[in-house]
Order: structure tokens, then C-alpha cells, then sequence
């Protein structure tokens, strides 16, 4: 067999492993990241319910100080809407769907680019010395095998900027 042939084998063996292996890959995801501020959660929590106040915080927005937006729906509360549009950081949609006062905000998301979305939260639980902040988000991909390795990445791709965004949170929440 020329070396060619046995290339073209291999290739396809490969091909035909990884999208086999995909099938015993979760569909789901989670991303999870938590911190400790010191602050009452009613001093963490405008931070939190008012998507205009993400861009202080979050660190996608501090990424690209380009990025299009704009809000619709209620101000602070459940609908409220955020879309953004960013060459670097990708086109989105988020909306609350749920409120706990100074206690957890619920959130949806969409990214039009891939056609996927998620569901989050932000919960912050008061402490004898400040507050517990939890974020996450959850998510269920397709059956592509592709996106199936990148719901396998998730957390490693956006728990990062998780944490990121949970520091630069506690410093607002801190200076208040």
C-alpha cells in the first residue's frame, strides 16, 4: 500500500474516532465561579440587576471598549434586555428572567453567531463579613460532534473570565 493510501486510512480512522467519541461526550455544560466580597449583598446586588452596569464589571466589555450597545425592556427588572455587537467579542443577547431582591438574579443568553444559548445566574448569600457571589451558567449543545468537544471546553474557555469578572465586581462592591 503507498504511504498515500495508508495517510488517507489513517486520516479517516481518525475522523471516524473523533466523531464516535463525541457521542459519549455530555451534551451539557456548566460553568461555575464563586467569591467572597466584603459588602452587603444590597451593595453587590445594583451591580448585578442593572445590565447597563455589567460593562463596569464584566470583562468582555473591558475587551473591546468598542463593542455596540443597547438595552430595551424595564430598567432592573424581570425582561430587561441587553444586545450587544462586538467584532472581537461576538454578537449576544441577554435578558433577566428572574429576581430575588439584593438576593439572585437569572438571566438568559443568546449568541445569534452560533445559534446557542444558556441560562445563568447570579446568587450572592450575605455572611457574617460580607457576601458569597456565585455565577453560573448552564447550557446544552447539539448533537455536532464539534460542538459537543466545545461543550467539553466550556469551562476552561469561559471560567476564566468568570473569575475575572467576579474580582472586578468585588472591587465596585467593596469601594461603595
Amino acid at each position: 500500500m503507498s504511504a498515500l493510501k495508508k495517510l488517507l486510512v489513517l486520516v479517516g480512522v481518525l475522523i471516524t474516532l473523533f466523531v464516535a467519541t463525541s457521542f459519549f461526550i455530555s451534551k451539557d455544560y456548566s460553568v461555575e465561579r464563586t467569591i467572597v466580597i466584603n459588602a452587603e449583598p444590597s451593595e453587590i446586588y445594583p451591580y448585578v440587576v442593572d445590565l447597563k452596569e455589567w460593562s463596569k464589571w464584566g470583562v468582555w466589555f473591558k475587551r473591546d471598549p468598542n463593542m455596540e450597545l443597547e438595552f430595551s425592556g424595564p430598567d432592573r427588572a424581570i425582561g430587561m434586555r441587553s444586545e450587544w455587537k462586538s467584532e472581537t467579542e461576538g454578537n449576544g443577547e441577554m435578558e433577566i428572567t428572574q429576581l430575588e431582591h439584593n438576593r439572585r438574579v437569572l438571566y438568559r443568553l443568546y449568541f445569534p453567531d452560533f445559534d446557542m444559548g444558556s441560562n445563568g445566574a447570579v446568587e450572592i448569600k450575605p455572611t457574617s463579613n460580607g457576601s458569597i457571589v456565585t455565577w453560573r451558567d448552564e447550557g446544552t449543545v447539539d448533537n455536532n460532534p464539534i460542538n459537543r468537544y466545545f461543550a467539553l471546553m466550556m469551562d476552561g474557555m469561559i471560567g476564566p473570565d468568570f473569575e475575572m469578572g467576579l474580582e472586578n465586581l468585588k472591587i465596585l462592591a467593596e469601594k461603595s
